[in-house]
């Protein structure tokens, strides 16, 4: 753990008529409506080294043990009197907070008393669980490893900065007023570490947002069935938790071994991997991902192969470990097979199969902490699912590893269907880096993976997992990929929809025209859209009903929906309706549903039927109504709302 350059806590203010008093209720105020972002404050400023779990319960109880007793006069400094517009109360508990934080990371001394804060925290505690905050992707890691680097104090200044938003001469009086000796220098250091401030407000950083993963299930068993043997276990990890030492072990960042038989040893060795020959796909009547050949720079690097599967076997406390939904986390039941193992920007990464997932492994390069490990269902890919896995993300880039039997690589922007795609250059199957889709702020483009194989072309997309999803066009049961220059109108609209589809485990995104329905003020005809994502699990597909005007850019959601067969192969049926203002200010219920319906009927606040499958109605500006429709054969559908 690092020294903190921290100074003796200051002798509280003698208290004048300019000092502001700070009673137990106007504290206690501040902290219960700011608590989420006081408790990622001391998240941030605790010395990583604690581990997520610990970090995430002291930060939560430092948080809570911020109240002053009874009436407290607090120094007037600038970054106390700014705190959350002006409140005196929040400034006090923040300074507690970054106060007790810094201490928390203080080394322990021999021949004198811990301070509480150092030590593990009595309360909240959570038995037989570890909790840590959501994985965040690549930036959020390598910010995580740069905060490790930097002193408490300079740790601080950066989370004050970036978090409170406070100029340097309030977090200068800020850091004083905690006990640092040299807030100048703090200051200095945290210069070094590059402004990415945003990240902070990721959930990578939120200890109130929090994933539980059980503790050693084996030895709590054990420790049911003996006593005995569970004291001489506890008394064996304690020591080497607490054995001094930056470098990697054998196992790396993996937890102690809790089971000894053959077929977990047989799980663990990389001499067993499964290496498949380079050419096995030419050959073999399977094209999905067991058959890629082993590929990188590492293959032959028996120890980083031996910290993957023990991490993916045992992560440890400080392994960020994501799955998609619906993916088992478990160790491997055999060996697996080797995919890639080599050296991706700042990390080295290792890409194991088992048959059922998609298993990445990162380390960093220089560094012997943060590891990671993320899991993808990918049980029933076909050649064109087993296309392409994500080797890692850095500064809104993304490198991929293709398959053996890609020959063609290009960049391709979703929104622009009228420009050419941008080669990439392949390189023993890995492509060069290229933009990712947009994460936040206005969409104004969205980059996609352009294949060429054999068999044709495709378009893939990064939705924040380790498999990017496929995009298809066409109607349910008939899709074919989203190759060629009508496909690519086709999609254009609504690129920017595809971002409600992150982090849900997606396999495929299908977008289809269900109807075309003329406009009540002759100004043109509007298309109806349904974009559907399926995912790996066979459960929470995603539905959208889309209204796209003629000459707009990007089309409006009308109506979302989850785990319905909607708009799917099962059921192509789809209808939606939408408020629509005309350009003479007249407002229009205008409803469509899908080829085969017969009638559609309004009811609620808006009072309409029509035959056929389109509807159109006057209606006031925020009326609602209920929309239902019969199908030729005499099946009733309901609206999507």
């Amino acid at each position: 753990m690092q020294s903190q350059d921290v100074a003796p806590r200051p002798a509280p203010a003698s208290g004048s008529a300019s000092d502001p008093v700070v009673d137990v209720e106007q504290a206690e105020a501040a902290l219960v409506e700011h608590y989420p972002r006081l408790v990622r404050l001391a998240y941030l400023v605790l010395p990583p080294g604690l581990g997520r779990n610990r970090r995430v319960l002291t930060a939560h109880a430092l948080t809570q043990r911020a109240l002053p007793r009874g009436r407290t006069a607090t120094p007037v400094i600038p970054a106390q009197s700014d705190g959350r517009e002006g409140d005196p109360g929040y400034a006090f508990v923040r300074l507690q907070v970054v106060r007790t934080a810094l201490e928390a990371g203080l080394p322990l001394r021999r021949r004198a008393w811990p301070k509480r804060s150092q030590l593990p925290p009595l309360l909240p505690q959570v038995w037989g669980l570890r909790l840590f905050p959501r994985s965040g992707g690549a930036d959020e890691l390598a910010l995580d490893q740069r905060l490790s680097a930097l002193t408490g104090p300079a740790r601080a200044a950066y989370v004050l900065r970036g978090l409170e938003k406070l100029p340097d001469s309030d977090v200068r009086g800020l850091l004083t007023a905690a006990g640092v000796a040299d807030a100048d220098a703090a200051l200095d250091e945290a210069d070094s570490a590059q402004a990415e401030y945003a990240l902070l407000d990721s959930p990578e950083f939120d200890p109130c947002s929090l994933q539980a993963r059980p503790t050693d299930l084996m030895r709590r068993r054990q420790h049911m069935k003996a006593a005995l043997a569970a004291a001489a276990a506890v008394a064996v990890c304690g020591a080497l938790l607490g054995m001094p030492g930056d470098g990697w072990g054998p196992d790396g960042a993996a937890a102690p071994p809790y089971a000894q038989n053959p077929a977990a040893k047989a799980a663990l060795d990389p001499a067993l991997l499964l290496k498949v020959p380079a050419a096995a796909w030419e050959s073999s009547a399977r094209t999905d991902f067991s058959v890629w050949p082993a590929r990188g720079d590492l293959t032959g690097d028996s120890a980083l192969l031996r910290r993957a599967l023990a991490v993916w076997a045992r992560p440890g406390e400080t392994v960020q470990v994501s799955a998609t939904p619906g993916t088992p986390s478990g160790g491997p039941s055999g060996p697996p097979q080797l995919l890639y193992a080599g050296t991706v920007d700042n990390a080295r990464v290792v890409i194991l199969y088992d048959g059922l997932r998609i298993v990445r492994y990162a380390e960093p390069r220089d560094n012997a902490k943060g590891a990671a490990l993320d899991f993808a269902r990918v049980d029933g890919a076909d050649r064109a699912e087993a296309s392409a896995v994500v080797l890692g993300r850095a500064d809104g880039n993304v490198r991929y590893l293709t398959a053996p039997w890609v020959t063609k690589a290009a960049d391709r922007d979703l929104l622009k269907p009228g420009s050419d795609a941008t080669g990439l250059a392949l390189t023993g199957g890995t492509t060069a880096p290229m933009a990712g889709p947009a994460q936040s702020g206005p969409c104004t483009s969205w980059n996609v993976l352009q294949l060429t194989d054999a068999s044709g072309t495709r378009l893939l997309t990064d939705l924040g997992e380790l498999v990017p999803a496929r995009l298809t066009t066409g109607r349910p049961g008939s899709v074919k990929d989203a190759s060629g220059a009508g496909a690519l109108r086709a999609w254009a609209p609504y690129a920017c929809s595809l971002g409600a589809m992150r982090s849900a485990g997606v396999r495929s995104v299908n977008t289809w025209t269900y109807a075309a329905q003329p406009l009540p003020d002759a100004s043109g005809t509007a298309d109806w859209v349904c974009t559907r994502a399926e995912t790996w699990q066979g459960g929470g597909e995603r539905v959208l009903a889309q209204f796209h005007t003629p000459g707009g850019r990007y089309a409006a959601v009308a109506a979302k929906a989850e785990n319905v067969p909607a708009c799917g192969a099962k059921d192509p049926q789809v209808l939606a309706g939408v408020l629509w203002k005309s350009g003479t200010g007249t407002w229009y219920l205008l409803a469509a549903g899908s080829r085969g319906t017969s009638s559609v009927n309004a009811s609620g606040g808006i009072r309409a039927t029509a035959n056929g499958n389109l509807l159109a109605a006057k209606a006031k500006q925020g009326a609602q109504a209920e929309l239902k429709g019969t199908l030729v054969d005499g099946r009733a559908v309901s609206g999507l709302r």
